[in-house]
């Protein structure tokens, strides 16, 4: 009974159960085929399963036969790998042992090589030797001990600067000139001390590798035509013994415009103002001078008044016989002459002592507003670039130093001014008292 309900189950599941059997027997029949069907088929796989499995076995017995080669191979490698490996180590601590100087001396060629490096940065012979700054770079940098054929090449760059620190080279370099503009043109390397070009001193720029033809040019100048022209006999020539230095420190120095325009329009104005001084001072001065000596050739012929002079003028209001009664009246009207020549005299003086302590002020004032311009600064930028604040600490010092520069020598000519004033004034009144005593005296010995 349970077999048969397998086959009908079996039967239903099969896709031959979709259509109606006619009869029983017929259905009996379908089951019967169908099982025949899947028996065969069941039966074929096993077949194959066999046969896969028989081919994998094959296999694997081929896959160990070949293995075994490469097994033995491997452990041979291994072997041969673990005896070097053993011969390097041992090789390695030989080396050590013998190499022990040649690392000490490695270390050394390479402080050298970096310590000449740095010194000849900013040589002129690297414009003659252009190739060697890049060579002490990769012996300064290498991880190997340099060879004999390395020494001797740093030895033959030591000995060819010392050879060129002590002679006179030409050759054709490129140079900017103070249009901006570079072309190769001949130059003269006197040592490493200054270079020379078409006359003129050169700068030499470590940065770009070039040579640029000095804004500032030093002393002596004259003397390189002379240098360069053939010559049988020694020729003089001004040399930087800084080895640049101070042709480069030149073209820092700022010169007296740069430091007037520092200044600013404060100090524009103070110079204004000491030069308007100075010459209303000169212009007085010489007036004064004039004056001076007018007054003298007068006080020396009393018995001829001119009006040229304030002493001629003042004498010439008693006239030459005053009558003895009048004393009073004259001495009163010598007094009002020389109140009227007095303005004149000192015409100019209050004007120079102003602009004496006007120009102080305004040197404090430069130094304000500079003081203001250096906080701007700060306050926008901080204070971790000093160039930024240098403009306005420029401005405050420079507008100081016009101030004190224009009150001092105004001081001074405002002081002769009103010293050569007062003399005049004195001289005046001291001979228009004794012409009043002169005449007074001879009065009284008349009327005895």
């Amino acid at each position: 009974m349970k077999r048969l309900l397998i086959a009908l189950a079996v039967a239903l599941s099969s896709p031959l159960a979709l259509a109606q059997p006619a009869s029983l027997d017929q259905l009996l029949q379908d089951i019967r085929e169908i099982r025949s069907s899947e028996q065969a088929a069941m039966r074929e796989r096993e077949a194959q399963f066999l046969r896969e499995r028989d081919n994998q076995q094959t296999l694997l017995t081929q896959a160990e036969r070949e293995l075994a080669p490469i097994k033995a191979e491997a452990d041979r490698l291994k072997t041969e790998f673990d005896q070097l490996e053993a011969e390097l180590a041992a090789t390695e601590t030989q080396m050590r042992e013998r190499s022990g100087n040649l690392g000490e001396l490695f270390g050394v060629v390479r402080q050298m090589a970096g310590d000449t490096r740095s010194q000849w940065q900013d040589s002129l012979l690297n414009m003659q030797f252009p190739e060697r700054l890049a060579q002490l770079d990769q012996l300064a940098g290498a991880a190997q001990i340099p060879t004999v054929e390395t020494l001797e090449q740093f030895w033959f760059m030591l000995q060819e600067d010392m050879t060129a620190s002590g002679k006179i080279s030409r050759f054709p370099a490129p140079v900017i000139g103070r249009d901006g503009q570079q072309q190769d043109v001949p130059v003269v390397l006197v040592g490493p001390f200054v270079a020379l070009a078409e006359g003129e001193y050169l700068s030499y720029q470590a940065e770009a590798g070039t040579l640029q033809v000095a804004d500032k040019q030093p002393d002596g100048r004259g003397l390189i035509n002379d240098f360069l022209a053939p010559r049988t006999e020694l020729a003089d020539l001004m040399v930087d013994p800084t080895r640049g230095t101070v042709i480069g420190q030149m073209q820092l120095t700022p010169s007296f415009m740069d430091r007037v325009r520092q200044g600013g329009l404060v100090g524009y104005v103070i110079i204004a103002l000491g030069v308007l001084g100075v010459v209303l001072a000169l212009i007085k001065l010489v007036w004064l001078l004039g004056i001076s000596n007018k007054v003298e050739r007068q006080a020396n012929s009393l018995d001829q008044l001119r009006d040229d002079n304030p002493l001629g003028r003042i004498l010439g209001v008693i006239g030459s016989k005053p009558r003895l009664e009048e004393l009073d009246t004259l001495e009163l009207k010598l007094d009002e002459a020389i109140l009227r020549e007095t303005p004149a005299l000192d015409r100019g003086n209050g004007l120079i002592k102003l602009l004496a302590a006007v120009a102080p002020l305004l040197g404090l004032l430069g130094t304000v507003t500079g003081m203001i311009a250096t906080f701007q600064a700060i306050t926008l930028f901080g204070t971790g670039d000093p160039k930024l604040m240098a403009g306005g600490i420029s401005q405050a010092l420079v507008t100081t130093v016009q101030g004190l520069v224009v009150a001092i020598p105004l001081l001074f000519l405002h002081g002769m001014l009103a010293s050569r004033s007062k003399a005049v004034i004195q001289v005046l009144e001291q001979q228009s008292a004794g012409l009043i005593a002169l005449h007074l005296d001879s009065g009284e010995r008349r009327g005895e």
